[in-house]
């Protein structure tokens, strides 16, 4: 999922994991424009991964976990994949280390 591919992004799923917060609390921990913040949390909207909501003058993001879904799935997959990868070297470097059958 190309939108958890900026630290950026990635930082303001974390910083709402604890609840929902306004963008101006999400903004104060990055060193850019507002502008600039807002085209990453459109990002985030897009990929299902948050929603925001405007009261007045404020919009409050908050994380759609099952957003996250599609990621979870993948990494259970790599996981997968990987463990029988290293399952296979360990097997291999046992039987090296063990020496030549007799």
């Amino acid at each position: 999922m190309s939108a958890l591919a900026d630290p950026t992004r990635r930082a303001v799923i974390t910083a709402l994991a604890d609840g929902p917060l306004p963008v101006s609390a999400l903004a104060s921990d990055h060193d850019m424009a507002l502008p600039s913040f807002l085209k990453h949390i459109a990002n985030l909207e897009r990929a299902g991964l948050l929603t925001s909501q405007k009261t007045g003058r404020v919009r409050t993001c908050h994380l759609q976990p099952g957003g996250l879904r599609p990621v979870q799935d993948w990494l259970a997959r790599e996981e997968r994949r990987w463990a029988g990868g290293l399952d296979r070297l360990a097997a291999h470097l046992d039987a090296i280390q063990k020496g030549p059958k007799q």
